[in-house]
């Protein structure tokens, strides 16, 4: 796997909101970038916007803010001194599609048009039909439109509207004035490597002990969330589609980073896919990573404990499967949380712009859809017998587990820059090198420590494998995506306490299924055009993509 720092979710930031994500780049400079350059064709678009080309000389950093990164040089960059090879191989089309093709316009339109139908009728159908799927698509097909919703559509309210709007400057106040230390992403296309403010465990902890002193003061009701969650969604969903309209505007009339944007030709492509890589306001302002990374995802823990609190009030007390999607589900965010600067080198951040599919998905796909195994409990709770309840939870803790360690050898590989051990044995790398739109070459490391001998082909194993032990020596010589598989494992675990009499608690985890295959899918195609003969040579040390033998 190619190393660097999740996916949310952690790489679960979804498909439409990328949370996620373990592909990301291990750099020697600590940056390498995804994205592509625009493409070259002329069209309106670009010649409304004045699309800066990759060549021109562009300079990101005023003095003050390089004195900051040059007083906070993350450890690794003192390999930035070390003189750089050539590039081995330099493909312009590495990085987001271009969005041309018809199918895929049409594809993203429809995602903007029914994705939101789809969170509305969840809630529609977990309230009005008793969590039964079947029968909610019934009657929403056999029911005259007006109708349907005359009778069943989510209401929105002042009250409810008011406190999202209240949640949003809370967290906007907490990301602007709690105590930071500075995160670096990866170089961008056009040769950028930016700074973030990354107090988000500060945030998680801030916003969690003021809701817990008000519920225990009596000042808030710990089920308000629940109680008011129809409302929160229409105002969620509001604010999806504003902040989307607003990204795509900005990127036309006041771009961040002119040389970082990328135009597709087609409108509904760039509205839904997104135009500017890395839109701020100000310096330090990053519009991506506050959406991403605050609002929903701080969020997440708050609406499953509100919803457990409901279970409490309406049957009188707590299953046991809503104790297990809470703990599944926070050990998740805290997580994410905790390696917040990790997340900085994901595929979210370095890699997809920021339009609809992370802006509405960030701040109602993944807080809306994330959550319905606790939505789901709370009206219909399920009792777990003891063995199975613990079963459950030591497979999904399993899983976790598997994900932090793999993420943990990447991370460890990118700091040392590969001068380390993993489970006792020396990390196997590729070096390789590419080079960004500005001209510059850079140096990357392709993790693929350690596997059994046998998952190689006999002519392409080291020589001093034919006489080495079948030790395990790290999870990236088994599959390019062991992280994915831990991410999976706890995914379906959270789902299952909710049975299987009803098929929308576990959306959440054929939802995971799609997107982590797809992404798989992505990360092969970005790799080889970015690495060429490298990736292949990668690839040909590990591989199986997800489950060895398997995929």
């Amino acid at each position: 796997m190619v190393l660097g720092h999740h996916s949310l979710t952690r790489q679960r930031r979804s498909s439409l909101c990328s949370l996620s994500s373990p592909n990301s780049f291990l750099d020697a400079d600590q940056a390498a970038p995804i994205s592509s350059p625009a493409t070259s064709s002329t069209t309106i678009t670009e010649a409304l916007t004045k699309k800066v080309s990759f060549e021109a000389p562009y300079t990101l950093l005023s003095d003050r803010h390089r004195a900051t990164i040059q007083a906070h040089k993350p450890l690794s960059r003192k390999f930035l001194r070390l003189p750089l090879p050539a590039a081995k191989h330099v493909n312009p089309a590495w990085g987001r599609f271009s969005g041309n093709e018809w199918v895929t316009v049409m594809g993203c339109g429809a995602i903007v048009l029914f994705c939101p139908l789809l969170a509305l009728l969840a809630c529609i159908c977990l309230k009005h039909f008793d969590g039964g799927l079947l029968p909610t698509l019934w009657a929403f097909m056999t029911t005259h439109p007006v109708e349907f919703i005359v009778n069943y559509a989510p209401r929105p309210t002042a009250g409810a509207s008011a406190a999202y709007g209240g949640w949003l400057l809370l967290q906007a106040a907490l990301y602007a004035w709690l105590p930071s230390p500075i995160g670096y992403g990866q170089r961008t296309p056009a040769g950028h490597l930016l700074p973030y403010r990354v107090n988000g465990i500060h945030a998680w902890v801030v916003t969690h002990a003021i809701a817990v002193v008000a519920a225990y003061a009596g000042v808030l009701d710990p089920a308000v969330i629940a109680k008011n969650w129809e409302g929160l969604l229409v105002a969620a969903n509001v604010y999806g589609y504003l902040l989307a309209v607003m990204a795509y505007l900005k990127a036309h009339l006041f771009p961040t980073h002119e040389a970082d944007r990328k135009f597709s030709g087609s409108i509904l492509y760039d509205f839904y896919m997104g135009i500017e890589l890395n839109p701020r306001f100000g310096e330090w302002w990053d519009f991506k990573l506050f959406h991403n990374g605050r609002p929903g995802i701080v969020a997440w823990t708050l609406i499953n404990l509100s919803f457990a609190a409901w279970q409490f009030q309406l049957h009188g007390y707590i299953s046991n499967s809503m104790i297990i999607v809470n703990i599944l589900h926070a050990f998740y965010v805290v997580d994410f949380f905790v390696n917040e600067d990790w997340y900085l080198r994901t595929i979210d951040i370095c890699h997809d712009h920021y339009g609809f599919y992370l802006a509405w998905g960030s701040m109602v796909w993944l807080p809306g859809t994330y959550t319905l195994q606790a939505q789901y409990l709370a009206r219909y709770p399920v009792n777990l017998s003891t063995p199975v309840a613990a079963a459950i939870l030591l497979i999904g803790i399993s899983g976790y587990v598997v994900f932090r360690s793999v993420n943990y050898q990447k991370d460890v590989v990118r700091r040392t820059n590969g001068e380390c051990k993993i489970w006792g044995k020396q990390a196997e790398v590729i070096r390789t090198t590419y080079r960004t739109g500005d001209g510059k070459t850079h140096e990357s490391l392709l993790l693929c420590s350690g596997a059994y001998p046998n998952f190689f082909p006999q002519h392409s194993r080291p020589a001093r494998w034919h006489k080495a032990d079948p030790r395990i020596a790290g999870w990236w010589g088994i599959v390019r995506h062991a992280n994915y598989l831990g991410d999976l494992v706890l995914s379906y675990s959270g789902c299952a306490v909710c049975g299987v009499h009803n098929i929308l608690p576990w959306w959440y985890a054929v939802f995971m299924t799609t997107l982590l295959l797809q992404r798989c899918v992505r990360d092969h195609s970005r790799c080889l055009g970015k690495y060429g003969e490298d990736w292949e040579k990668y690839c040909g040390r590990v591989k199986w993509k997800l489950i060895p033998g398997v995929y």
